[in-house]
């Protein structure tokens, strides 16, 4: 099974990166890939991972994974660890080429002394709240904190003594001294250190005063040597600050180009909203196969190949944009129809009696496992008297244009033979319970011998048959855009989730690998689920349906 390469488009960063070589500007690619370990990787990320691995593994270079873990109050050791395994699963490696900005924490601070030396930092008595008042607005220049007059002498002495946690957090800032009037707010004397007596997960006790992210980004960046640091429009306001830092202190330059972030629709990205999600319970976890996160989306049944093809087909732009969650669904849906084996499962069982057929008889029928891929081959599927058969499947009295099973109507059954419905069982409330039919022994595999047989439904054998849990996911908010809404959570979708017990599936099906996808013939593509179990012993998650939206829009749109 192949496919033509599709050729990889070109974009604005990528046409830099090949002027810089070109023009001699660096000798090489070094990117870097720089989450802070405050939460898990989601949907968004996985652009910038593929941009930053990409570009280096395009030209023969190198990116690093650097956590930038500069707020040990909202960082931990479970982030680090699912951000390098969310890393490792979409299929790129670092190599010897893991850092921490706390790698670099003595190094900062020397730097910061060294400004102070040069009268270009002070150490500020103002409070947070304070701060942002004396910075002023877009339109009034800031002005100047009662502290900025303080002699090198008296800095040096405060922030040495910062260092050795003689002041309790929020009482002292350590700021640089550039521009009060500054149009650009960030010049407006940043921030550089503040005091936390917090215990760092990889630190410790060692520091209590921790660098702001200005400050430590871009000279890490500068301290391991890399030439295109790549980052979303929001930090486009800082790059004058990232540059006057490194023009201050003298050293290195790297290169900063900005990208527009990726904006999903249905969904949000925020890492404060998601953990908001999660602290109150509204997902399962991180993990939760609604969530974005890499790890909701693997444990739903995404696969790297579809994620990094969804990467590259909404490419990189400076304009912000919404892309449409169905183009998500539509590459996973394609990769999984040429990867996924073919299976019958019944998710609504209900009860179909094939009264002409031998009692205690069982047939094992041939099944191809999957059409798009000649080398996957067959399996044979039991076949016996009695089966299970979806509710939907069956109707009576049958709607117009309803072609599946109903009172006197022939059906094929996929694989199998065509039966006709003769009757059915009703409970006392007159729901039916039970379809009778009788079947044709001449159509096995569904050789209709020129009968018009409109209809071909799935099913399963009652007694060989596994029990199964299912679960549907469908979106988690209930509207395109649930950033614009004043309380995001009131529009979550509340029916995001729906769990199916008594569920019916092919035997094969027992025993099925954590992680493992198949295509259920007429319902979808589902994954066997890493972490819950249930009674039967299987819980399997929706990843996507068969209807592809985005192949409709991009008809309807003449793509």
């Amino acid at each position: 099974m192949s496919e033509e390469p599709r050729e990889k488009p070109s974009h604005f960063i990528r046409d830099a990166v090949v002027e810089d070589l070109q023009t001699g500007r660096f000798k090489g690619v070094v990117t870097r890939f720089p989450p802070e370990p405050n939460g898990y990787l989601h949907i968004g990320h996985a652009k910038a991972i593929a941009l930053d691995f990409g570009l280096a593994l395009e030209f023969g270079g190198r990116c690093h994974l650097r956590f930038d873990d500069t707020n040990p109050a909202k960082e931990s050791q479970e982030y680090v660890d699912a951000i390098m395994c969310d890393v490792r699963w979409l299929g790129f490696d670092w190599g010897a080429h893991l850092y921490y900005a706390s790698d670099y924490f003595q190094q900062l601070y020397d730097w910061a002394v060294q400004l102070i030396r040069a009268g270009r930092a002070y150490v500020d008595d103002l409070s947070a709240d304070q701060v942002a008042e004396y910075r002023g607005t877009l339109t009034q220049p800031g002005k100047e904190s009662p502290y900025r007059s303080r002699s090198v002498v008296e800095n040096l002495d405060l922030f040495e003594r910062m260092r050795r946690g003689e002041f309790p957090d929020g009482t002292k800032t350590l700021r640089a001294k550039i521009d009060m009037a500054a149009g650009n707010l960030n010049l407006r004397d940043p921030v550089m250190y503040r005091i936390r007596k917090t215990s760092h997960h990889r630190t410790g006790d060692a520091w209590c005063i921790y660098p702001m992210y200005d400050w430590a980004h871009g000279q890490s960046d500068s301290i391991e040597g890399v030439t295109h640091s790549l980052c979303t429009l929001e930090y486009e306001d800082h790059r004058p600050l990232y540059d006057w830092y490194l023009d201050a202190l003298g050293i290195y330059h790297p290169r900063q180009i900005e990208f527009a972030r990726l904006n999903l629709s249905h969904t949000v990205m925020s890492k404060r909203r998601l953990l908001t999600l999660v602290e109150e319970g509204l997902v399962s976890g991180w993990d939760d196969p609604r969530m974005p996160t890499l790890a909701g989306l693997r444990r739903r049944g995404y696969t790297p190949e579809a994620i990094r093809d969804f990467c590259e087909r909404i490419g990189i732009a400076k304009a912000d944009n919404l892309v449409d969650v169905a183009l998500l669904e539509h590459c996973v849906r394609e990769d999984l129809n040429r990867r996924a084996l073919r299976r019958m499962a019944v998710l609504r069982p209900l009860r179909l009696v094939i009264e002409n057929y031998p009692e205690g008889q069982v047939e094992e029928l041939e099944a191809v496992n999957n059409p798009e891929d000649s080398l996957a081959g067959t399996r044979k599927v039991p076949f016996s008297r009695v089966l299970c058969i979806e509710q939907d499947d069956f109707r009576d009295p049958p709607p117009p244009k309803y072609f599946r099973l109903s009172p006197g109507v022939e059906v094929r059954l996929r694989y199998a033979y065509i039966v006709k419905c003769t009757g059915v069982v009703r409970d006392a409330a007159g729901a039916v319970t039970e379809v009778r039919c009788t079947y044709d022994p001449a159509s096995r595999g569904g050789d209709a011998r020129g009968r018009k047989v409109k209809g071909t439904i799935h099913w399963v054998s009652a007694s060989h048959s596994v029990p199964a849990e299912v679960r549907l996911y469908d979106n988690l908010f209930s509207v395109p855009k649930p950033d614009e809404v004043e309380d995001f959570k009131s529009v979550l979708n509340r029916h995001s989730l729906e769990v199916l017990t008594g569920c019916r599936v092919e035997p094969f099906l027992a025993g099925a690998e954590p992680g493992s996808r198949y295509q259920f013939e007429r319902q979808g593509y589902f994954c066997v689920d890493s972490f819950e179990s249930s009674p039967s012993g299987l819980v399997l998650n929706r990843t996507v349906g068969l209807r592809d939206t985005w192949a409709k829009i991009e008809k309807a749109e003449g793509h």
